[in-house]
């Protein structure tokens, strides 16, 4: 079958790959309704939305699946790096589907690996919930780089 990458997995297209694989490789039943819905409206957000409140088995299935291989990956980049200080989750997928992360699935999959389990054991895994975070981060970034080039803040001057 060939090669297949994490970005196709552990994505927002990642997401729909999954459902549809489940959909048309494992034969996974989908109602009229959610086909419709699928159809009309954003699918990651179908598949959320119907898979935290357990309304589809597939879309279920697509976030156990997603959060598993999201797990196993996020275990590999923390290995990589050795993220002593933790691993934080951002991006638009994990906060919307904080119960099927909570669930188990994720930290069975970010754990399992091998005799370097005891490791990752102690590194703390965080879903960062604050939508602009990577926007404040940038911002921070920024007023600082500045001040340090002019040798003025402008955050301690207005205190």
């Amino acid at each position: 079958m060939g090669r297949v990458s994490w970005e196709r997995v552990v994505s927002g297209l990642g997401l729909q790959n999954i459902y549809k694989f489940l959909r048309d490789e494992k034969g996974m039943s989908e109602s009229a309704a959610l086909r419709e819905r699928m159809q009309g409206e954003d699918a990651n957000a179908v598949i959320g939305e119907m898979g935290e409140s357990g309304e589809s088995e597939l879309c279920a299935k697509t976030l156990e699946m997603f959060a598993g291989a999201y797990g196993a990956e996020t275990g590999n980049i923390a290995l990589k790096v050795i993220a002593a200080g933790g691993m934080y989750l951002g991006g638009g997928i994990a906060p919307k589907i904080l119960k099927t992360m909570q669930n188990g699935t994720f930290m069975q999959a970010f754990l399992d690996k091998g005799r370097l389990s005891g490791l990752l054991e102690k590194m703390p895994v965080r879903v960062i919930l604050e939508s602009r975070c990577a926007l404040l981060g940038a911002a921070a970034y920024a007023e600082a780089r500045a001040a340090e080039i002019s040798g003025r803040s402008e955050r301690l001057a207005s205190n």
